[in-house]
C-alpha cells in the first residue's frame, strides 16, 4: 500500500520536517488531535451536504466514527504524557488545498474527495516517516494509524471516481498533487502536522 501512496503523492516528507516534529512532539500531538477532529467534522459535513449519495454517506459515517476514536486515543496519549491542551492556529495546508477545489457541482464534490484523498495519503506518509524515530508507545500507535489512513485514502479516491468522470478525476489528481507538493516542499513559518519545510527558529 505504501508504494501506491508514494506514487500518488508528488513528493516525500522533507527530512527537515521530521526533525522539527521530533523536536516538538508536544505540538505534533496537539495538532494531530486537531486534525483527527477536523477529519471527523469534514466527513459529517459531507454527509449533510450530499444527503442523497448513499455510498458517500455510508463511508463518511464510518470514517467520522473512526476519526473520533483516534481523537480520543491521542487525547489519552497526551494525558499520559502530561501534555496540556492549548490553542493552535490552523496551518496553511488544508486551506491551501481547498483553493484547488472548483466551486460548481458536480466537480466540486470530485475535487473535495480528491483533496480528502491527498490529506489522508499525506497523513499516512508522515506517520511512516516518523515511526522509526519514535519511542515504542508512540511508534506503535502511529504505525496502527498508518493503516487506517491508507484505507481512508483509498475510500476517498474510490468515491471520487464513482461520482465523477474518470478523465476529470485524473486531471483533478494532477492539479491537487502539484498544489500539495508546493505546500509540503515550500518554507513554512509554523510547525504543524501537515506543515512544509520549517522556516522557524
Amino acid at each position: 500500500m505504501m508504494s501506491h501512496i508514494h506514487a500518488f503523492l508528488g513528493c516525500r516528507t522533507p527530512d527537515a520536517w521530521v526533525a522539527a516534529a521530533l523536536a516538538d512532539q508536544e505540538t505534533l500531538l496537539i495538532d494531530h488531535k486537531n486534525c483527527e477532529f477536523k477529519a471527523a467534522s469534514t466527513a459529517l459535513s459531507l454527509i449533510a451536504k450530499y444527503h442523497s449519495h448513499v455510498d458517500l454517506i455510508s463511508m463518511m459515517s464510518r470514517l467520522a466514527r473512526e476519526e473520533l476514536v483516534h481523537h480520543e486515543q491521542v487525547m489519552r496519549l497526551m494525558k499520559r504524557r502530561k501534555i496540556e491542551l492549548r490553542q493552535l492556529s490552523a496551518g496553511r495546508y488544508a486551506s491551501g488545498l481547498r483553493k484547488a477545489v472548483r466551486n460548481h457541482e458536480p466537480v466540486k464534490l470530485v475535487d473535495t474527495l480528491v483533496v480528502g484523498a491527498f490529506i489522508e495519503a499525506r497523513s499516512c506518509e508522515r506517520f511512516e516517516a516518523l515511526v522509526p524515530h519514535l519511542d515504542e508507545e508512540l511508534g506503535k500507535f502511529y504505525f496502527g494509524l498508518l493503516k487506517s489512513e491508507a484505507r481512508h485514502y483509498q475510500g476517498y479516491l474510490k468515491l471520487a471516481y464513482q461520482y465523477g468522470e474518470a478523465k476529470d478525476v485524473d486531471q483533478a489528481v494532477v492539479r491537487v498533487r502539484e498544489a500539495e507538493r508546493e505546500l509540503i516542499e515550500s518554507p513554512d513559518i509554523e510547525f504543524r502536522f501537515h506543515s512544509g519545510v520549517p522556516a522557524f527558529s
